[in-house]
């Protein structure tokens, strides 16, 4: 490969300066982008151009708007539209981000009426992926396993691509997706254009971008150290349940002149939204259903100070920039470390101190994980305040404020109503202490009518107790937002491959083996782990996160329950996955007699670990 490129550092481009199609440039100047990432300014330039490019990026950088908008000039919006046929397609290594890249395509689309654009992932039901591919779409952003699903039954035709992107290219291979690849791209024309990203440069994507690409130009962005010097970034580790209640007790403590609220998806950031302004909260939301005008107004609500709180997915808060805001709550934490730096650099601009808190359910902990080792930096834990901390925060304000009142004068009608209040003689009599009267009288003004806030209180603190033993009421019936943003009452198999229930006294319970038993050839000596083989039974298998049931790992090879035995198809696609660089070459499970052994016998055959 040839043609390494990079910008002088002493000119800083703008947009218009990149010479946009006039549709493209309408939708970033929507979007409020006014100077492109690093990233953005290298590789969009050669994309119009129509080179093929290979980007090295970390994540948070901007990648998708880099080859988002070139992809879209590349697109023939007025061309008729054959079933199943499609003129760009782009790969993700899952779902989230093929939801995520679809979503952000279709934003920067805005002002091309004509294209549409579809994701396609394992775990949904085929039926309305295939209904919308019969109808004609421009644009696909898919997993491997579920394009060649669709290639395989004939859905989705690849002979007018003009555009091929890889993303995250070699989390793609390292899940296993090596040899799909290789298919998807032989079923594409010779001539297209191939934009290959990844966060690094092994062999084995090197050796990918040399056997598809075409003299590509060569992009290498350094990591960045941190997300931002001037956002305190710190979590929370809050039940589901409780997030709402939490969410409001935050933004009752919280001085920021105003806050953003970031969820998962649109129908979350509706509930959200609706719930902050049953409860008085000046709140409003957008998301990728808001139109255009309403987004701008909300907008310069939140500017002028009009508003106060604003709900957000992540597509719909592209681009804003509003110097009020001080605050950034992650109601959901994002699943990708880009998407937690787009959110948290919403606030700290212009020189301004920011702070961001993500809430963390007990079984998120693992994604809080990935996000600080990508970020490079380690996020503060601190505590939800409580009823009592909501009180005490209004009473300050509220005293702060007295002595431009009694400045102020015109007190006499006050004053001699508390005097009348102080004579009462009578024996026993309540309200006869100055400060008894003065301290009731402040619990009033701040909504703090003594038992409810008593018992409140004393919720919270049982919570706060619940959650610090590690045996939180959600464990015992999580309610979760799965990979596909529906809630359910499943537990988060998808994250981690079995059942976190706990007894009375912590211990974790299994829940008991349902469905049909597979053995596939990974395990312990392999570096096999329970993400990594949920994650191919989902983007091959096209199962769900709650199909999954326990794992056992052996030394040389796996125990899975799935509830649905598995077709031919699926078990075809599945042979051919791989799992920590081996193919799973999944089997019934015929029960094998050394597994049933005592341990005193046979030791090296029970499994290490159970999930």
């Amino acid at each position: 490969m040839s043609n390494d490129t990079t910008m002088p550092t002493e000119t800083q481009p703008t947009f218009s300066d990149l010479a946009l199609p006039a549709a493209l440039q309408a939708a970033v100047d929507d979007l409020g982008f006014t100077t492109p990432s690093p990233i953005q300014a290298q590789a969009i330039p050669p994309l119009l151009a129509g080179r093929d490019i290979t980007g090295v990026a970390q994540t948070g950088t901007g990648k998708t708007a880099a080859f988002g908008i070139p992809l879209l000039a590349a697109v023939d919006a007025d061309a008729p539209v054959a079933r199943g046929h499609v003129q760009a397609l782009v790969l993700t290594p899952t779902r989230e981000l093929a939801l995520q890249v679809a979503d952000a395509i279709s934003t920067f689309a805005s002002h091309l009426p004509g294209v549409r654009v579809l994701p396609v992932y394992g775990g949904s039901p085929y039926q309305p992926q295939q209904y919308a591919l019969r109808d004609g779409v421009h644009v696909v952003v898919g997993t491997p396993g579920r394009v060649m699903d669709h290639m395989e039954r004939g859905a989705l035709v690849l002979d007018q691509v003009k555009v091929l992107v890889l993303d995250e290219a070699d989390e793609m291979l390292r899940m296993g997706f090596a040899e799909d690849v290789e298919t998807i791209f032989g079923q594409a024309p010779e001539r297209r254009q191939v934009a290959l990203f990844s966060a690094t440069m092994p062999p084995a994507i090197r050796a990918v971008a040399d056997t598809h690409l075409t003299d590509p130009v060569q992009i290498s962005i350094a990591p960045q150290s941190t997300t931002t010097e001037n956002v305190e970034q710190t979590y929370a580790v809050v039940p589901f349940r409780h997030k709402v209640g939490s969410l409001l007790r935050v933004l009752a403590t919280s001085d920021a002149d105003a806050t953003i609220v970031f969820t998962r998806t649109r129908a979350a950031a509706e509930e959200v939204g609706s719930a902050l302004v049953e409860r008085g909260v000046s709140a409003a939301t957008i998301s990728g259903d808001v139109a255009q005008k309403e987004r701008e107004k909300i907008v310069e609500r939140l500017r002028s100070g009009a508003l106060d709180v604003l709900v957000a997915t992540d597509v719909a808060a592209r681009g804003l920039d509003v110097e009020r805001i001080g605050l950034v709550v992650n109601f959901d934490i994002p699943r990708e470390a880009e998407a937690y730096v787009h959110r948290i650099g919403r606030t700290g601009r212009a020189g301004r101190s920011g702070r961001a808190l993500s809430f963390v359910t007990p079984q998120e902990r693992g994604k809080l994980k990935h996000i600080e080792r990508t970020i490079r930096a380690r996020l503060t834990e601190v505590e939800i305040p409580s009823p009592r901390d909501v009180s005490a925060h209004r009473a300050q304000t509220l005293l702060g404020t007295v002595p431009a009142r009694v400045e102020a004068g015109r007190l006499d009608l006050y004053t001699e109503l508390l005097t009348a209040q102080l004579a009462t003689t009578e024996d026993g009599a309540t309200g006869t202490d100055p400060l008894q009267v003065a301290a009731a009288l402040l619990a009033l003004a701040v909504g703090d009518d003594g038992p409810q806030h008593r018992a409140a209180q004393e919720e919270h603190e049982k919570e706060r107790a619940e959650v610090k033993g590690g045996r939180t009421r959600e464990t015992h019936r999580a309610e979760r937002v799965d990979r596909d943003g529906d809630r359910t009452g499943r537990h988060p198999r998808s994250e981690r491959g079995r059942d976190d229930r706990r007894d009375d006294r912590g211990r974790g319970i299994r829940r008991p083996a349902e469905g049909t038993r597979y053995r596939i050839s990974v395990g312990h000596t392999h570096g096999a782990q329970p993400r990594g083989i949920v994650g191919a039974l989902t983007n091959e298998g096209g199962l769900r996160g709650a199909d999954i049931g326990k794992i056992d790992i052996f030394g040389n090879f796996s125990l899975v329950d799935i509830t649905t035995p598995l077709d031919d198809n699926q078990m075809h696609r599945l042979g051919r996955a791989n799992v920590a660089g081996r193919q799973l070459r999944i089997a019934l499970d015929k029960g094998a007699p050394e597994r049933r052994a005592p341990r005193t016998e046979r030791p090296e055959r029970r499994p290490a670990r159970q999930y």
